[in-house]
């Protein structure tokens, strides 16, 4: 029989336990099929909880009820590749799912040293974002920390130079910004997105006291954020398309790319944004490239110190 469950790592306590996190994204995603969805007959029963039940996912998965029970219930200790495949299979999970169950299943310990350092864009980052004149570009790391930005991302972003360094994080500015929830014209697809980043970090790394207390944070401070932390969706950075409203030359269209440094940056995201040749957005940011970062009257300099 199945049983509603409040999350353990929810966000009252903003904890981040890898036996709590797997419970439950496994019930989340269960929860969000129908029988009909699966190919499998509904007969009109009353259920008593939404989705498919666990003797039904195990069936898909082809595998015992009780065995698929102990994973839900956050035991993935002994969980092989293969029975993790079946059940991603039948769960319907995308490619960023799939990747989240196996690092809920299978957590990678780090050293803490590890965990503490602080994250850095490296040098030849920078010089990428200081020649990139026409293009708004920056860094970011784990736990959606701002690491370096150039010229252009000052001007169509803000001064981030101004800030205090903890407050350069992408989640805390649109969740407790009010400037970024104006912003963003489809401020609420921004911040499910950046919440389902913040699941993938968590289930990379799940013993990062740094971004349990993000998480701690912002589920006082934010219940938007609250509501999508309980969701225990996912996502990659990779493109798309971003609406944005600046206060001095109105709204834009703007496509973006985020792309994975090779080394030792396997974190670290440079992200681009840019506009349809010929368009007005276009015409906007070449606006924005004559003025600067006056634009948004932004202080000196390119990156981050």
């Amino acid at each position: 029989m199945d049983e509603q469950h409040t999350d353990p790592a929810g966000p009252a306590s903003g904890g981040l336990d890898p036996r709590a996190e797997l419970s439950e994204f496994l019930r989340t995603r269960r929860a969000r099929l129908k029988p009909e969805d699966v190919g499998l007959p509904d007969f009109g029963r009353h259920r008593r909880v939404p989705g498919l039940r666990r003797e039904e996912l195990a069936q898909l998965a082809g595998v015992s009820v009780a065995y698929y029970t102990r994973l839900e219930q956050g035991n993935g200790r002994n969980v092989s590749a293969e029975v993790l495949d079946s059940i991603a299979h039948a769960l319907r999970l995308t490619g960023a799912e799939r990747a989240h169950l196996t690092h809920l299943a299978k957590p990678k310990r780090l050293r803490k040293k590890q965990t503490a350092r602080t994250q850095q864009a490296r040098p030849g980052l920078r010089q990428l974002l200081e020649s990139m004149d026409t293009v708004p570009a920056y860094v970011v790391g784990r736990r959606s920390e701002i690491l370096a930005w150039n010229r252009m991302a000052a001007a169509l972003f803000g001064d981030w130079g101004r800030m205090p360094a903890q407050e350069r994080n992408w989640a805390r500015l649109v969740f407790l910004n009010p400037d970024y929830r104006e912003l963003f014209v489809e401020w609420e697809h921004k911040a499910s997105d950046m919440v389902a980043y913040l699941r993938m970090d968590a289930g990379r790394h799940p013993d990062d006291p740094q971004l349990s207390a993000l998480v701690g944070e912002l589920s006082v401070k934010s219940e938007e954020f609250r509501g999508l932390w309980a969701a225990h969706d996912v996502k990659e950075k990779s493109h798309g398309v971003k609406h944005v409203r600046h206060p001095l030359v109105g709204e834009l269209t703007l496509l973006w790319e985020s792309f994975r440094p090779s080394g030792d940056s396997t974190d670290q995201s440079l992200v681009t944004y840019f506009a349809e040749p010929g368009s007005p957005s276009a015409e906007a940011l070449r606006l924005l490239a004559s003025w600067g970062t006056d634009a948004r009257h932004s202080g000196a300099g390119a990156t981050a110190p």
